[in-house]
């Protein structure tokens, strides 16, 4: 690697058109906020954010040492332990352990982080991306477990995706806990269960198989469990609820799904396309325990939530041809073809400007028919140019892609 070479796992987000095939589009990126942001609003959420570098306890506490591989850590100058933030779940957890009595319940959050995690590369992961994260604190309803994954569907729909394109798969810890138990499961060992259960579908049987029978468990018997695929009481009750808003077909139960992390407690979801080419789209669940696990017993406070990442989306949305078309967003492009008029030029550009428009225009003289051009490449909407007539000076405006022009006032200017 030179000095001038971006590090491994990192991405430069260039403005369309994109100079290589395989680049990050920064335009792209800003749709993906944006929607996310729009469709986060349209359920109530309320945006917030937290620092990138944390204590790195706050990682540690939740998941061991054995995490501390994973990140970007270190000794600052103040000998603290410190990370960059790998995920947003402890911070918002941290935050409303410290603030909870400042917002009325249930409180509805979300925020679109820049996470790190030093691990190896590979298709759909990255030592960096963008997250959603959407969470409620304070309701221990299903109806909020419910309300999270339509979020999530309608996320995914305000892509332009459809159920054709993805499906959420439900699944619940509570129902895997009382599995683990009537099947004589030691409940210390709880844990060591769900993360041999969250790799069935990555390991062969002949690995898994001894991993179940060393914790007392039959192989057989949890294959049966995951290929009936009886709903409990509260996945029932959320696909009751996602049935009743016409969301039924975007979700399904599959027991295989777990999720590896140690502090879910109740349903946990993960999102995947239908056609299987991608890793998880997004997933997430209820972590009751996590608040008072962070807070020191201090406070409460259940809660649950999901995180979506914008690198397998994008590979996603282009599989799909759900990219829309991206232009330079420019309103107008003033044409300065008479030198003698750049200053009453640059007053009508400012004005534009000052109405909320995007207008460009040549920062030097430079050939009408190249100015033009510029205006074509752009995708302006309409060119200006200053015209000096028996009547004054007047502005001739032309909508590009009708050829209307129309003449008016120089102080009259509108788009």
């Amino acid at each position: 690697m030179t000095a001038l070479d971006r590090l491994p796992g990192f991405r430069d987000f260039y403005p369309e058109p994109l100079p290589t095939p395989d680049a990050w589009s920064a335009d792209l990126r800003q749709h993906v906020f944006d929607v996310w942001r729009q469709t986060s609003r349209r359920y109530g959420f309320r945006e917030y954010d937290g620092p990138p570098l944390e204590p790195l306890e706050l990682y540690t506490q939740k998941s061991g040492a054995e995490i501390v591989s994973q990140l970007f850590n270190f000794t600052d100058k103040g000998d603290r332990e410190v990370s960059l933030r790998p995920e947003m779940t402890p911070t918002v957890a941290r935050m409303v352990a410290a603030a909870e009595r400042a917002y009325k319940k249930p409180i509805k959050w979300f925020s679109m982080p820049q996470l790190f995690r030093y691990e190896k590369q590979q298709k759909g992961r990255l030592r960096e991306h963008f997250q959603l994260n959407c969470d409620i604190f304070g309701e221990v309803s299903t109806g909020a477990d419910a309300e999270i994954v339509a979020l999530l569907i309608d996320v995914l729909r305000g892509f332009g995706l459809t159920s054709e394109d993805f499906v959420i798969r439900l699944s619940s810890r509570t129902a895997w806990q009382q599995f683990f138990e009537q099947a004589g499961g030691n409940p210390t060992q709880a844990y060591d269960f769900y993360q041999v259960v969250d790799k069935l579908d990555r390991e062969p049987s002949e690995v898994s198989g001894p991993k179940l029978q060393a914790l007392g468990i039959q192989p057989e018997t949890v294959q049966k469990f995951l290929l009936e695929g009886t709903p409990n009481s509260e996945l029932a009750s959320v696909l009751e609820n996602l049935r009743a808003r016409g969301l039924g077909d975007f979700v399904r139960v599959d027991y295989g799904i777990i999720r590896g992390l140690a502090y879910y407690t109740g349903i946990v979801f993960e999102a995947f396309d239908r056609k299987g080419e991608f890793r998880a789209i997004a997933g997430g669940g209820r972590y009751d325990g996590l608040v008072r696990q962070v807070s020191g017993g201090k406070l409460d406070l259940p809660a649950l939530g999901f995180g979506m990442g914008d690198v397998v989306l994008a590979e996603l949305l282009k599989a799909r041809g759900k990219v829309p078309a991206f232009t330079s967003g420019v309103d107008a492009v003033v044409l300065i073809e008479d030198e003698a008029l750049r200053s009453e030029s640059l007053a009508v550009v400012q004005r534009l400007r000052d109405a909320g428009h995007a207008v460009d225009y040549s920062l030097v003289p430079q050939k009408a028919d190249k100015q033009f051009k510029r205006a074509q490449e752009l995708g302006a909407r309409s060119t200006v140019r200053l015209e000096s007539t028996p009547e004054g000076l007047r502005a001739r405006i032309k909508q590009l892609s009708t050829r209307q022009e129309r003449l008016v006032p120089a102080d009259q200017v509108s788009l």
